[in-house]
């Protein structure tokens, strides 16, 4: 599987972050060969800072529809976040799969929110109730946004459900030992799991959203199924292509059999 890490920058404009998603896809389907998959950041539609509640739109709404649209013209499926409206005036974080015909294949709604380091995302987002699993470019699919990987019984439960690979689309909050955090966790969760993890973080802002403080850290990465990693975007707005071999993860499997020695029944 070929895949497309889009390390984008992600502003105030959703009209404008469409057209740099919409770019970026377009960039790397021209790679020779093109890509299977295209991996975005959470949030992609706005960054976090501004009003959610205006930028959110249901999944058939024009954001949505139109990465529908370039995953049908580019025949590459595309993972990326939005937001979708919630009751109470609030939005859900919500990640949709799009297969490579153009059709939503599904979504997945954040259910750890980031209430820590000073931030309340549980102010302005209603939490997710359900851990999904996607068949998507020819694989299942097990979906993690952003704090959700602190939390590793989410990524255990998804291979439990049959993912063969997870993806995490990521706004990582800026702060002390924060991106230390990022790499660490992202690492642990395919080595843990003995399975393929691209992990798609935003670029960084280099300004203050209207609201609270930058977000993104970068660092990107393609991570193999013993936590090599191989693809790193570093610090800037990057889309990057690398390949990822499924054979890997039954190779690592035969020698590292951490998943058959699990003790359920002690736990």
């Amino acid at each position: 599987m070929r895949v497309a890490l889009c390390q984008i920058t992600v502003g105030d404009d959703p009209k404008e972050n469409l057209r740099t998603a919409l770019d970026a896809i377009a960039e790397a389907s021209a790679t020779p060969g093109g890509v299977d998959l295209a991996v975005f950041p959470e949030a992609t539609v706005v960054r976090f800072g501004n009003d959610l509640t205006a930028a959110a739109e249901p999944l058939d709404g024009p954001f949505v529809t139109a990465l529908c649209e370039a995953a049908r013209e580019h025949g590459t499926a595309i993972i990326a976040g939005v937001f979708e409206p919630a009751p109470e005036g609030r939005v859900y974080n919500t990640v949709v799969g799009i297969d490579s015909t153009g059709t939503l294949a599904g979504s997945y709604r954040k259910i750890h929110l980031f209430d820590a380091f000073g931030d309340r995302e549980s102010d302005d987002v209603a939490p997710g109730d359900k851990p999904v699993v996607l068949d998507l470019a020819g694989t299942r699919i097990g979906l993690i946004t952003c704090y959700d990987v602190r939390f590793p019984e989410l990524a255990r439960a998804l291979v439990d459900q049959g993912a063969e690979m997870l993806v995490v689309p990521a706004a990582w909050a800026q702060g002390v030992f924060k991106e230390e955090h990022w790499t660490t966790l992202i690492r642990a969760r395919a080595i843990e799991n003995t399975t393929w993890v691209v992990a798609v973080d935003k670029a960084p802002d280099r300004t203050r959203p209207p609201r609270g403080a930058p977000g993104g850290v970068g660092r990107s990465q393609l991570i193999d199924p013993m936590g090599t990693v191989v693809a790193d975007l570093g610090p800037f707005s990057a889309v990057r292509v690398a390949d990822m071999d499924p054979a890997v993860t039954s190779q690592v499997r035969k020698f590292l059999p951490a998943l058959a020695h699990r003790r359920p029944d002690l736990f």
